[in-house]
């Protein structure tokens, strides 16, 4: 198994988890010092959402003073939450995906487009511009999907060898292998991107069915479909749980809004036990608190005695309690500072 991926910005000890920095920031007040101090090894940005910010004279890491990794998620996911789920705001042909904004101009994404925006960007790891479903969408519009992402992730592939053959410091270019539900699909689609020889690959579509089950059985199906040598990357992905249950199947790559968003709406994670103490692939390992309950007010013990987070061991769950109820921001740094830590801790006790 992967134990590290190199990229021009360091080297990424695998597994590993990237806090959704969408718009250039991770929701909730914190700063890339307070990213760092939680041992984040990299973020993800949106080149859909950041297309705006691109300059000559400096890419995402001068502008966010971020000196790690940086994944640029391609405009994939927002095929699905924009165009598929909200026809009205954007449209597909099999040559590009044309998305709408608020004032009527239409962007458009072609899979060369996403590749030069993503360098511009400074990505470290570009993914392929794919179509991305939901996986309760119908079979006809999940084939149509796969013959897209193949063909789309062919080109973004001449349009990335074409701009990076020169490069003394190559960044690394994942695909996403679609289908849904359906694994003759996902074997189709993994099939063809490996043939062509990708850096990394990914699970794509969202991880979650109809009724927000977690899809166990088509990732694991997915993960033995892809080269245990190369990284694979379960994207949107995902709870505690579902993170270690995806590690057990080769996944070694996360990204997802959860912990900033869960802390946001005051709910904490925590272990169970000290880490060391924990079969953390045989056992429930975690639970959380929701500091809306009024028995966490005149408590003087930090969130978690097995946590070494700035929150943890400055703050108590009484103080927390107090940021909430008077609805300070900094409430939701704090929350999000441990919930973060939290997240990478359970990368370490994975890597170990």
């Amino acid at each position: 198994m992967l134990k590290t991926l190199k990229t021009n910005h360091g080297d990424i000890s695998l597994p590993t988890f990237f806090p959704d920095a969408t718009r250039g920031v991770v929701k909730g007040g914190l700063d890339t010092v307070d990213l760092s101090n939680t041992k984040v090894e990299g973020i993800v940005i949106n080149t859909l959402h950041l297309r705006g910010a691109i300059r000559e004279q400096f890419n995402c890491h001068l502008l966010m003073n971020w000196t790690k990794p940086i994944i640029t998620d391609s405009g994939g996911f927002q095929v699905m939450s924009l165009i598929h789920h909200h026809p009205k705001l954007g449209k597909l042909t099999d040559n590009e995906a044309i998305f709408i904004d608020a004032s009527g101009q239409k962007i458009i994404f072609t899979p060369e487009a996403s590749i030069q925006l993503q360098l511009k960007l400074g990505a470290d790891i570009l993914i392929c511009l794919d179509d991305c479903t939901d996986p309760e969408s119908p079979l006809s519009l999940q084939e149509k999907s796969v013959e897209r992402t193949i063909n789309w992730a062919r080109r973004c592939k001449i349009e990335f060898d074409k701009l990076t053959s020169q490069k003394n410091a190559r960044p690394l270019l994942f695909a996403v292998v679609q289908g849904g539900k359906d694994r003759s699909l996902r074997k189709k689609c993994a099939r063809a991107l490996v043939e062509l020889n990708f850096d990394g690959y990914c699970f794509g579509g969202r991880p979650l069915d109809g009724e927000n089950k977690f899809l166990k059985s088509i990732l694991q199906f997915t993960a033995s479909l892809l080269p245990n040598d190369k990284p694979k990357y379960a994207m949107g992905v995902g709870t505690p749980q579902n993170i270690v249950d995806c590690f057990k199947m080769g996944y070694n790559m996360f990204d997802c809004v959860i912990p900033t968003r869960e802390a946001r709406h005051k709910k904490l994670y925590i272990f169970n036990k000290p880490l060391e103490q924990i079969d953390i692939l045989n056992q429930e390992f975690y639970s959380s608190i929701y500091l809306q309950q009024s028995r966490f007010r005149d408590n003087l013990q930090p969130i978690s005695p097995f946590c070494d987070c700035l929150t943890c061991q400055n703050y108590s769950l009484g103080y927390l309690y107090h940021l909430f109820k008077i609805k300070d921001i900094l409430a939701l740094r704090l929350a999000s500072i441990h919930n973060l830590r939290f997240y990478t801790m359970l990368m370490e006790k994975l890597t170990r």
